[in-house]
């Protein structure tokens, strides 16, 4: 009897450490997932810096104000901070990537000692000037390099998890095709420093909004939480979706549902007020092109309409590979709205929906009372760098320099081979902003 006993005591606790065991690799799994989309999301945020750092310089080049001019070059230094901030969360201890962030920090600097003169008495120099122009084409250099990288990881399913392990593995390293890629920026910038000015203090940031939107929303619990998720997710097994959420002080709290299901993995931010999505990403091998690009915009348009998102416009709309990624505005009355905007991603293999970010949507959307142009669209046209051929024109709503909404006639244009869109304040002629669009994407794939 007693020898049962004894038996039965042992197979409680070989279950019970088996249980034990088996909750600790849950655990694991779920704090892996997390820091895998950590990683990813600084790796991207980092590419799409150094994107809007290469577009902003050459902003910069086709302004025709000294008052826009200023804080044009207060933006770029921000931008170079937040690329650098990018950087830094990158498991790259191991990996020298100073150069780089030195890189960042020159602009940054040279950009800062630019805006803080009066440019009315003392504007740009002609030295300066080729100055600015070398930054913009070092910039677009490793513009490249990264679009490389992100290209591969994209296409070979890498995850950022191997590449720290790599890097913390005694021996060789030249098999893993991220780090390769990664100091393939190394070196390139390290040509560019002697030529460049020093280092920079860290950037400023503009002023935020609230989410406006979410303003008289009920709370939602954790279990409904998880079925918003699992429905956006398209998850089946909901036991396959680890839920969290964030602690106090959180610029909005949400509910993060991440999951993983063989070489698929992703996550959703969901609002806590409103049960909303803010953010949502999915990675998966994506097939060959099966579909158009106009028909990835109709699946973004009716994924949108199911959520709830009414009166949106296609704004642009781009594809990198075999996916199409789709921006909208806001549209009241005609008039378009800048801030209120929405970015979806399609799989051109099938057409699901592979990303979502609302967030833009969600701090500012609202009806608005727009006010009557105070000018005409002809007077404001004269406002325009006249080098600039317009193409096309609107009214729009914007957010000017003070975070302030303004209302602006927007003017698309070309100027030798570059395209901008320019903003003319409606009430007072003032030239609010001056951006320049990314041209054709390039071909990236590996024959």
């Amino acid at each position: 009897m007693k020898r049962w006993i004894l038996i039965a005591l042992l197979a409680v606790v070989v279950l019970g450490t088996a249980f034990w065991g088996y909750q600790e690799h849950q655990e694991k799994n779920a704090i892996l997932i997390q820091a895998e989309n950590n990683y990813q999301r600084a790796f991207h945020n980092l590419a799409y810096h150094i994107d809007l750092l290469h577009d902003q310089i050459g902003t910069a080049l086709a302004m025709n104000s000294d008052k826009r001019l200023s804080p044009q070059m207060v933006d770029i230094w921000r931008i170079t901070s937040e690329a650098s901030s990018d950087v830094g969360q990158l498991p790259l201890a191991l990996l020298p990537f100073n150069k780089t962030e030195e890189f960042l920090s020159q602009v940054g600097d040279f950009t800062y000692q630019t805006a803080v003169r009066n440019l009315d008495d003392s504007p740009l120099t002609d030295e300066e000037t080729e100055k600015l122009k070398q930054l913009y084409n070092q910039s677009a250099e490793i513009e490249q390099e990264l679009r490389k990288v992100q290209h591969i990881a994209l296409e070979e399913n890498l995850r950022w998890m191997d590449v720290q392990v790599a890097l913390a593995t005694e021996g060789d390293k030249g098999d893993n095709t991220v780090i390769d890629g990664l100091k393939t920026v190394e070196k390139k910038v390290e040509g560019f420093s002697e030529a460049n000015a020093e280092p920079s203090i860290m950037g400023t940031s503009t002023k935020d909004h609230e989410y406006k939107y979410l303003e008289g929303s009920k709370k939602i619990s954790e279990n409904e939480a998880l079925k918003i998720s699992k429905d956006i997710l398209k998850v089946k097994d909901p036991s396959k979706i680890n839920l969290s959420e964030t602690g106090k002080g959180a610029d909005v709290p949400v509910y993060t549902a991440t999951y993983v299901n063989g070489d698929q993995h992703g996550f959703v931010d969901i609002t806590k007020q409103g049960g909303n999505p803010i953010t949502l990403l999915k990675n998966r091998p994506v097939d060959k092109k099966k579909i158009s690009l106009n028909e990835g915009m109709e699946n973004a348009t009716k994924y949108m309409k199911q959520l709830g998102f009414e009166d949106m416009v296609l704004f642009q709309s781009s594809q990198y590979d075999n996916i199409g990624s789709f921006t909208y505005l806001y549209s009241q009355d005609g008039v378009r709205v800048y801030s209120d905007t929405i970015e979806v991603k399609v799989a051109l293999d099938n057409g699901e929906i592979l990303g979502l970010t609302s967030q833009n949507y969600m701090k500012n959307h609202r009806e608005r009372k727009i006010p009557k142009p105070k000018i005409s669209n002809t007077e404001a046209k004269e406002m325009v760098n006249p080098n600039v051929n317009i193409q096309e024109e609107f009214l729009a709503i914007i957010d000017n320099d003070l975070g302030e909404e303004v209302l602006a006639y927007e003017f698309l244009g070309v100027n030798g081979d570059d395209t901008y869109r320019i903003f003319i304040n409606a009430l007072d002629g003032k030239e609010e902003k001056v951006e320049k669009l990314g041209g054709s994407e390039m071909n990236y794939a590996i024959n």
